[in-house]
């Protein structure tokens, strides 16, 4: 990193995404019925679940698919859906936890200093946009490891990447980058 005092970002992880299969056909009008914390949607042909801990909702398909959401590490989402699985288990389908895989995850990150949005999206044109009549942030893809960064000008970004090791990277690739386009420090 360029600055003069090395000072560690905080990433915070806000949500992750991830799927997973039972391997055999749900019954939604029966988890409905005999479940905890449901809400049954047949015209959109699911169910919705949700855990208290860890912290999750889950999209459950009558096919077997299931989406968790609103976790907050590739672990908590992980237990999670084991903790579903279960819970299916217990109500006498024939669940079998597999193809499990973290699809997204969303974070938010504070640069101790405000970013000349325009500046930074000069320098890096190609694959930096800012469209200050759209959206008030920058965006910046890093097409190799699938994250997607937004800069807010107070120096706020959010990051989407497919796992947590590559929204780290994006960061610290970012950085530097992010750094030279700085404002100075009013007095």
């Amino acid at each position: 990193m360029d600055s003069s005092n090395d000072e560690a970002l905080d990433i915070i992880i806000t949500n992750v995404v991830a799927t997973f299969r039972v391997r055999c056909h749900l019954n939604l009008r029966t988890i409905a019925l005999e479940g905890n914390n449901v809400i049954y949607k047949p015209e959109v042909g699911k169910v919705l679940m949700k855990l208290r801990k860890p912290k999750i909702t889950a999209s459950i398909w009558s096919s077997g698919k299931i989406i968790c959401t609103g976790a907050t590490s590739e672990d908590d989402a992980k237990l999670g859906a084991r903790r579903l699985a279960r819970v299916l288990q217990k109500m006498g389908f024939r669940v079998r936890f597999s193809a499990f895989k973290v699809v997204n995850v969303l974070a938010v990150c504070s640069m101790p200093f405000a970013i000349h949005l325009i500046d930074f999206t000069k320098n890096n044109r190609p694959i930096a946009s800012y469209e200050p009549e759209l959206h008030p942030a920058a965006t910046y893809r890093i097409k190799h490891i699938k994250a997607t960064i937004q800069v807010f000008s107070t120096g706020s970004i959010t990051l989407t990447g497919p796992n947590v090791q590559n929204v780290a990277t994006a960061v610290e690739q970012v950085y530097p980058l992010l750094f030279e386009c700085r404002k100075p420090l009013r007095k």
